[in-house]
């Protein structure tokens, strides 16, 4: 049995504790922000309030401080949105926390002092000084995952065999995993699939978005090439799989809809989705200055399109 940590009580961080728990794990969860999932998990029933079920009665719920992340965890996990990164990377830090990290947070981080772009596990090593960090990423809905429904992922790490060990630890039947060493092409693919998801889903009719789709991958691989990934992680869970998956339903492919509509992204947030984070939008607006200024537009010209949409809140243009 292992002692695993989850940092974040959202849909996924929450959903992750089912198959820890399944593998006889001791599992325990901790919220640092919102109310309502603190509420969800520190009450006996754990009825989830954006999975819709109950969680187990063997996860254990902790209030978030110094002195829980002091504690003897064989592995911390950490589920928390974007913004999150640097407070529990301080956080960690201050603890002088030596425990392997998985991340399940997708994004990159713009650096503005030396104008370049972090991934999630590079941000999170420079502020916590953490070394081993896994992330795992993939096509899984928390939503799906906390019916058990059949899903994939892929945890990366520059040891292949302690990725391998994570997977054996949360590995289940319907939770199957896959492992890479290319922690930066994982990262790269999983967190820019959103902005092309929302790209796909303009598209008004199955014809357009499928071409969409075409020249998505094909500027996801410059991308992920670009910033020392390997091409071919594109073609794996973390890319062409994590963007099927959001493509064919996420909240990015909803708010490219509306986009594709002719709604600009403001009005079309203000109407449609005023209480829906959109991942995609969000990365466009961080990476937008590295993009515009660094990198050829010739070679992603669906991505520029879209961050100039979403920045000069102009309707979007296929």
């Amino acid at each position: 049995m292992k002692r695993i940590l989850v940092i974040g009580g959202g849909a996924m961080g929450s959903a992750f504790t089912i198959p820890c728990l399944e593998n006889k794990n001791d599992v325990t969860i901790t919220e640092p922000y919102s109310k309502k999932f603190i509420r969800d998990l520190s009450t006996k029933k754990k009825f989830h309030s954006a999975l819709k079920v109950k969680l187990s009665k063997k996860l254990k719920f902790k209030k978030f401080s110094k002195n829980l992340l002091r504690e003897r965890f064989d592995l911390i996990v950490i589920a928390l949105s974007l913004p999150g990164i640097d407070f529990i990377g301080k956080e960690l830090k201050d603890s002088n926390v030596k425990t392997p990290i998985l991340v399940l947070t997708k994004g990159l981080k713009y650096e503005k002092k030396s104008k370049r772009i972090l991934t999630i596990s590079e941000q999170l090593r420079k502020v916590s000084g953490t070394r081993n960090i896994s992330v795992l990423k993939g096509p899984c809905l928390a939503k799906e995952l906390a019916r058990k429904n059949q899903t994939s992922v892929v945890i990366a790490n520059k040891s292949i065999n302690f990725a391998k060990k994570i997977g054996k630890r949360i590995s289940t039947k319907y939770y199957l995993t896959e492992f890479s060493k290319d922690v930066i092409g994982v990262e790269v693919c999983s967190a820019i699939k959103n902005i092309y998801s929302m790209i796909i889903g303009a598209g008004q009719s199955l014809n357009i978005s499928s071409n969409l789709f075409q020249k998505s991958i094909i500027e996801m691989k410059y991308l992920t090439k670009y910033f020392k990934g390997n091409e071919e992680t594109t073609l794996g869970l973390a890319g062409i799989g994590d963007l099927y998956v959001s493509a064919a339903g996420g909240r990015n492919s909803k708010m490219g809809n509306y986009l594709g509509k002719g709604y600009t992204f403001k009005n079309a947030k203000k109407k449609f989705m005023p209480n829906d984070t959109v991942e995609g939008e969000q990365l466009a607006r961080e990476i937008s200055p590295f993009v515009l200024k660094k990198i050829d537009k010739s070679k992603v010209p669906l991505m520029v399109n879209l961050i100039r949409t979403i920045i000069k809140n102009k309707k979007f243009k296929i």
